[in-house]
This record gives structure tokens, sequence and C-alpha cells, in this order.
């Protein structure tokens, strides 16, 4: 049975270029073993990830990431199974969210400054759908 799990957490450090890398790095080489897929997106110290796969699978990613240093303030926005994937294509693809046309954010947002954790799991999805729709998530791999 197939998943879809939409989570948001704060960056630990200030500079969180390391942590994406890391994040990145580790999701394209153990993901395809486990047949998760997902989107990363980060900005302002936030990132917003929406993760598919088996059941178990997904389960025990989520649990790692709640545990994960790299990672605070973590909140599940949205649970589903469903009956295919979205973000098939990805390992792991990313987005950053501060680099976002306004109008776009301003779309899913009160500010021009996308905040996950005051919008429902239903809006940040319909973001990422949106992102995939115009071309700006990256790293397909």
């Amino acid at each position: 049975m197939l998943v879809r799990l939409l989570y948001v957490s704060r960056a630990v450090t200030k500079d969180s270029s390391k942590a994406i890398e890391s994040i990145l790095e580790s999701s394209r080489v153990h993901n395809v073993n486990r047949g998760i897929t997902g989107v990363l997106c980060y900005g302002g110290g936030v990132f917003l990830q929406a993760i598919e796969g088996g059941r178990k699978a997904v389960n025990e990613l989520f649990n790692h990431i709640v545990l994960d240093e790299r990672h605070s303030d973590v909140v599940l926005l949205h649970y589903e199974e469903i009956s295919e994937r979205r973000f098939g294509g990805w390992t792991m693809g990313q987005v950053n969210l501060s680099k976002l046309n306004t109008s776009i954010v301003l779309k899913y947002s009160e500010r021009p400054e996308f905040d996950p954790y005051s919008v429902s799991g239903k809006v940040s999805l319909a973001l990422l759908e949106e992102l995939m729709a115009t071309a700006s998530i990256i790293g397909r791999a």
C-alpha cells in the first residue's frame, strides 16, 4: 500500500545549506532501495518535505526524521493512502522556497513568505503540485 506524508521542520543551524546537501545526498542514496520518492523544499530555515512509498518504509523514514538532529519542530502536516505517486520521478527533488515567485506564494499564503506552519497540509501539498507543474522542482535524480 502506497502512502504520502508531508511534514515541516526547522533547520537547527542558521546556515542550512550543509544540512540540505546532507539530507539530499542521504535521501538519494537510501530512498531508491526503500522505494521512497519525494521532494524537499527549504527557505527561511524551514524544511517542507513530501515523501511517498510503502506505508512501512515511509513511517520508518518519518520516525528517523523526527530523531534527526538536523531538524527541530518537526510537525506532521498531512498523511494519506494513495493510489499513485505524484513525485514518482524524484528520488528526492528540491525547491528553494526563498526563491519562489511572490505571486505563487501569495496564492497559498497570507504573506509573501511561505510558512508551512501557518497553513494546512493540503495547501502545502497544492503548492508542491504547482511547483511540479511549473518545473520549479530541481534535482530529478
